[in-house]
């Protein structure tokens, strides 16, 4: 990659800026600046105060002290209509377009151009928005309803926004966290396309390989300050790491040998019409199976038929030997089975209910006295959790949108783990997360499995399915097409499997 380094004034900049909520200090004397013609990535744990930092850029939020400043002028931005008009655009992981209006429309929503006569010129919105797409060297149609885009083309109708607009600075926050390898180097494409332009980009990861492969500079932040800047190529994964946590995380996978018992789950011949078709696997106590593939190889959706989320046409699932019914939850609990969801915010928590409420969902009942539970008991057992699980918080009464996204996951993982499962599925369970949260993480999986529990966690992540399973089960378009021992599973042939190749060891 080419050494590039700051030219003239930046663009944007903190200066020495501070912001609380409450008692927690989400940023202390924070000093951050955008150049044009830069990728500037910014990386810390969960609760670094990263999402408070872009959320100040975009006018969401007012700092408490210090200075906000564009071309080296002091600004206040004291809604987000004043960071749009000063060039600045956010990008976030999942885009909130409306959903039944077409692509041109979203682009130009609030701001539709007007004719000579009053009327809004659709004509010239059409144009624009081909022009933007054009500039981006991607094919979105503009005429086509936002319903059904993937999140892919959602974020290129926000960047084609963002252009329509003139912004000068596009901040991406986690835009690749749900994106496949192909569709995120085409976003990669288009952000190298935006800066070779002058656009001033932050980019913020937990994805190491895409830091390095992408940004010009890394800023470094850790609990709410800033630690270091440096050009991306007099840095490496180690030096971030240490500099993140203030530790050298020296085993993020720190799987142990586990003492592996009778077989737990069975499920035989599992099929769902156009979904999967023939899945077969068995789990046994103390092992961590996972299930690896390519996004829509089937993964996520056979986790939910054999939890009884979604329903299945053909097969069976055995606990223990008993046969469950299909498409009954309960039922899978009742089996002291547990699903940590893909997606925590839609699938595993209430965003608006308290963190102690969010913990004991599925202990309601148990922590009940004559029908009625105190918020002591709630608390109580929230507590027991968050100790556990290191959980970072104010106050257990806070709602649980108020915590980092890694503190987030936490409490999905305490509200199940809560339930005191035999059979444990984690679908992408350190996704977003930082690196440090990923290591506490895999320490739990590992611990519980030591435990007996019978773990199946699905994973996109080649790294942590390697160096977490002690059997990989591959699927390709539905169907199982490798199963690999842990001492047989390599990247390669993981991906072998993945891709529907018949080269390779362990492939079927």
């Amino acid at each position: 990659m080419a050494v590039r380094g700051p030219t003239g004034p930046p663009v944007l900049s903190l200066a020495d800026v501070s912001k609380a909520f409450g008692n927690v200090r989400a940023l202390r004397d924070m000093s951050l600046d955008l150049h044009a013609g830069e990728i500037h990535a910014l990386v810390g744990e969960n609760g670094a105060g990263k999402s408070t930092l872009v959320k100040i850029l975009a006018g969401v939020h007012r700092p408490d002290s210090g200075r906000l400043l564009v071309d080296d002028g002091p600004v206040a931005f004291t809604a987000p209509v004043d960071a749009q008009r000063a060039g600045v655009a956010v990008i976030y992981q999942e885009p909130t377009l409306f959903p039944d209006l077409s692509v041109t429309e979203n682009i130009f929503v609030g701001r539709q151009p007007r004719t000579r006569w009053g009327t809004i010129d659709k004509a010239r919105m059409r144009r624009q928005t081909r022009e933007a797409f054009s500039r981006l060297g991607v094919e979105v149609d503009p005429e086509r309803p936002a319903r059904g885009l993937s999140i892919a083309d959602q974020q290129l109708v926000e960047i084609a926004k963002a252009l329509t607009r003139d912004a000068r600075v596009l901040i991406m926050d986690e835009p690749t966290a749900a994106l496949s390898g192909v569709e995120a180097e085409r976003l990669f494409r288009v952000a190298r396309s935006l800066r070779d332009a002058g656009a001033a980009l932050l980019f913020i990861s937990h994805r190491f390989d895409e830091v390095f492969a992408l940004s010009d500079r890394v800023t470094v932040v850790r609990d709410g300050a800033f630690v270091s800047c440096d050009p991306t190529d007099d840095l490496d994964v180690d030096i971030v790491v240490r500099r993140m946590v203030g530790r050298d995380v020296d085993d993020l996978y720190p799987k142990q040998e586990a003492s592996i018992g009778d077989t737990v789950l069975e499920v035989e011949g599992l099929t769902r019409q156009g979904v999967f078709a023939d899945v077969s696997f068995t789990v046994r106590a103390g092992e961590i199976v996972a299930l690896a593939g390519l996004v829509g190889a089937g993964r996520s959706e056979v986790v939910r038929a054999v939890f009884g989320v979604d329903r299945y046409d053909l097969g069976s699932v055995r606990v223990y030997g008993r046969r469950l019914p299909a498409g009954r939850p309960k039922a899978a609990m009742a089996a002291h089975m547990a699903l940590v969801p893909e997606d925590r915010r839609q699938q595993g928590l209430v965003m608006e209910s308290s963190i102690a409420r969010n913990a004991t969902a599925t202990r309601r009942r148990p922590l009940s006295r004559a029908g009625l539970l105190t918020s002591r008991a709630e608390n109580e057992a929230a507590h027991h959790w968050g100790e556990r699980l290191r959980l970072k918080f104010g106050d257990l009464a806070d709602t649980v949108s108020t915590l980092s996204g890694g503190n987030q996951q936490k409490v999905v993982l305490a509200k199940w783990l809560s339930t005191e499962p035999r059979v444990l599925f984690v679908d992408e369970p350190t996704r977003g997360i930082d690196v440090g949260t990923k290591a506490e993480v895999h320490r739990l999986l590992t611990t519980l499995a030591g435990e007996g529990v019978a773990v199946v966690m699905v994973s996109s992540e080649l790294p942590e399915v390697l160096g977490m399973a002690d059997r990989v089960l591959v699927m390709h378009e539905g169907r199982v097409t490798a199963e690999l021992d842990r001492s047989e599973a390599t990247e390669e042939s993981v991906m072998y499997a993945a891709t529907g190749t018949t080269s390779g060891k362990g492939a079927t």
